[in-house]
């Protein structure tokens, strides 16, 4: 039989590794492994990443809408509860550092033509679109639409306009 052995190399079934052991098949698999693996762990943290950018956001519109509610509860007029209502939860969102151009919808704003004394509320709903293009990670969309909505009483002792034309409150 020929001798297989190359000149100049050792003979692998007697190597040894430096701690002492015998060279087996699995010796030379971690780079490997790491090479397929890295792009499953990178996928994996990045969906961490967006799931918690979206609930993030998702808790900073919740605020924004109650925010929104509150200040249009207190106005008088629905105009005048629409420009609250819009520069609250615009600053809402931007105090929670989420760059996003709020969109403030008014439900139930006809509470302002309730009679004085009766009760009534007013509904904010905001919705505001989140970027996740920016994370580069595949199957994640561009952006995420978010929406809440809250709903806050109108003081039935506070003086009102007189429906939706914006009327002047009663004087005696």
């Amino acid at each position: 039989m020929a001798d297989r052995s190359v000149p100049g190399r050792a003979d692998l079934r007697s190597a040894r590794r430096p701690c002492g052991g015998p060279l087996s098949s699995a010796d030379g698999n971690a780079p490997l492994e790491l090479l397929i693996l890295a792009p499953v762990i990178l996928f994996l943290i990045g969906l961490v990443i967006a799931a918690g950018r979206t609930s993030i956001a998702q808790g900073a519109v919740d605020a924004a809408a109650r925010d929104a509610a509150r200040q249009a509860s207190i106005s008088t007029s629905p105009a005048q509860a629409q420009v609250a209502a819009y520069s609250s939860a615009q600053a809402a969102l931007r105090d929670d550092g989420l760059q996003c151009q709020p969109v403030v919808r008014l439900n139930d704003a006809a509470g302002f033509a309730a009679p004085l004394g009766q009760a009534a509320q007013v509904s904010a709903t905001v919705t505001c679109t989140v970027r996740l293009a920016d994370l580069l990670v595949p199957g994640i969309p561009g952006s995420k639409r978010l929406s809440a909505s809250f709903t806050s009483p109108l003081d039935p002792y506070r003086s009102r306009a007189l429906g939706p034309a914006g009327g002047l409150p009663w004087r005696a």
